[in-house]
């Protein structure tokens, strides 16, 4: 009897650890149409969450010391956790190695590999930026990023997060170097000036490898508004030389369908879906058609930056200090990124998309209901609600209001972007080969740091009003 109770035991024992293993795995889905994304988003809330990880798959690069640091502070990931950077912090990296994920193998490939760069650095700066984990974590985990149809230098991907505030854009290996190189001074420059910045502001960096191919990415607080739409953007350097949109970069791609109407459900069902999708639709098909100017459509649509003398000092004062660190970085080829909010324009669109939400609920016969939980809506409309051309300082950083004397209500998104360009040998080959092709005084963008610097900066001065 002993035997047989034995024996029992032993099934059951041997049943529960295998349902528990089961269990475990099925802790959160991550759903993205590309399966790079899926992974980021199983990366990210590992990196932030898991407080299981073993020291063989989880933390090469670091001593079991540091390992058992990094597990706290993942478990009280909810403390504010003042912490002392130390020089290797700067060389460190995690890293997860996955093989047979069974559980949401639809959306995650079956074999993968995360790391992640310095996170205690970036972790660091995501406080420093006034960043919370937790809030960072859901914005690019809760749902799939949304994909981009822009396209940066070298073929640069990006994706936003599904709330907009957050940019993750595919890097090289190279940019990953130049990252390494700058990240230490990077961190004490945002230490010295508390964060208040007109650079990007970095927040993590990954490696993800799927099928034996490396993708590198990194996270970015978005310069847009989560809310307010873009009209108009420039990408400005302060060179004439051939810094025109090209028409091809101006022609809009050809329209798509608009979003069927739905089928099933109640009509105020229908109404409510048809809305949101129709919503999400038209900000998609606007942002595809949203080309990139430069710096002589800058000038030829006579544009100017129209803000107060006390937001124009902030901003100049910020921009100085700014091309000063990356000019003593030897880095060049940077630009100011410029998007333009028009109010009243913004205000117009929503009274007609009220008006045709009025004629389409004044069609239903019944009740209304309220946004489902999971729905878009629900989930980027969640802050208390702002006027016409408002915004979050604490989360649109960038923005700055038009002055009372503007000839029209606008918000300005400016931000200094693509700061990873090092002035290096084919830098300077380029410099020497456009010096010979335009000439010695020509505005070229390749010139070295710190002529860069002082050109972009006095170009900057000029545009604001």
């Amino acid at each position: 009897m002993a035997s047989a109770s034995s024996i029992a035991a032993s099934i059951a024992s041997k049943t529960k650890t295998k349902k528990k293993h089961f269990v475990a795995q099925k802790v959160k889905l991550f759903r993205a149409s590309d399966p790079l994304l899926s992974v980021v988003m199983w990366g990210v809330n590992h990196s932030l969450i898991d407080k299981n990880r073993d020291d063989s798959c989880a933390a090469v690069g670091y001593s079991a010391v540091k390992v058992n640091a990094l597990q706290a502070i993942n478990e009280l990931s909810h403390v504010q956790i003042p912490i002392m950077l130390m020089p290797d912090d700067f060389k460190a990296y995690s890293k997860i190695k996955v093989d047979n994920h069974l559980f949401n193998k639809e959306n995650m490939p079956s074999h993968f590999k995360f790391k992640e760069y310095c996170p205690l650095v970036f972790r660091n700066l995501r406080e420093r930026f006034g960043i919370d984990d937790q809030e960072f974590l859901n914005s690019l985990t809760r749902s799939a990023p949304l994909n981009s149809e822009a396209q940066g230098r070298s073929g640069a991907r990006f994706h936003t997060s599904y709330d907009k505030r957050y940019v993750i854009k595919t890097i090289s290996s190279e940019d990953v170097a130049e990252m390494h190189n700058i990240l230490k001074k990077y961190h004490q420059f945002i230490v010295e000036c508390h964060g208040n910045t007109l650079l990007p502001q970095f927040l993590g960096m990954y490696r993800l490898t799927v099928d034996g191919d490396a993708t590198y990415m990194i996270v970015t607080r978005n310069v847009f508004s989560h809310r307010l739409s873009v009209y108009k953007k420039y990408d400005l350097k302060g060179s004439t030389v051939a810094r025109e949109a090209s028409d091809k970069e101006k022609q809009p791609p050809p329209p798509e369908d608009v979003p069927p109407r739905p089928k099933s459900g109640n009509v105020q069902q229908r109404l409510q879906t048809l809305r949101i999708a129709t919503r999400f639709y038209c900000a998609m098909k606007h942002a595809k058609e949203l080309p990139t100017y430069k710096d002589n459509d800058f000038i030829n649509d006579g544009q100017k930056i129209h803000i107060d003398d006390e937001n124009k000092k902030m901003f100049l004062e910020k921009l100085r200090k700014d091309v000063e660190f990356l000019a003593q970085l030897k880095l060049m080829d940077y630009s100011l990124l410029v998007g333009i909010h028009d109010v009243e324009r913004a205000e117009q669109e929503e009274v007609e998309s009220e008006d045709n939400e009025a004629e389409e609920e004044g069609e239903s016969d019944g009740g209304g209901i309220g946004t489902p939980p999971d729905s878009p809506s629900n989930t980027l409309d969640s802050s208390k609600p702002l006027s016409p051309g408002e915004f979050d300082p604490t989360i649109d950083v960038y923005a700055i209001k038009s002055n009372d004397s503007a000839p029209r209500k606008e918000v300005y998104f400016m931000a200094v972007i693509d700061i990873l360009q090092h002035y290096d040998a084919k830098k300077k080959a380029a410099h020497a080969a456009k010096t010979v092709k335009h000439g010695a005084g020509a505005e070229i963008s390749t010139v070295n740091p710190e002529q860069y610097s002082k050109r972009f900066y006095d170009f900057i001065t000029t545009i604001l009003s």
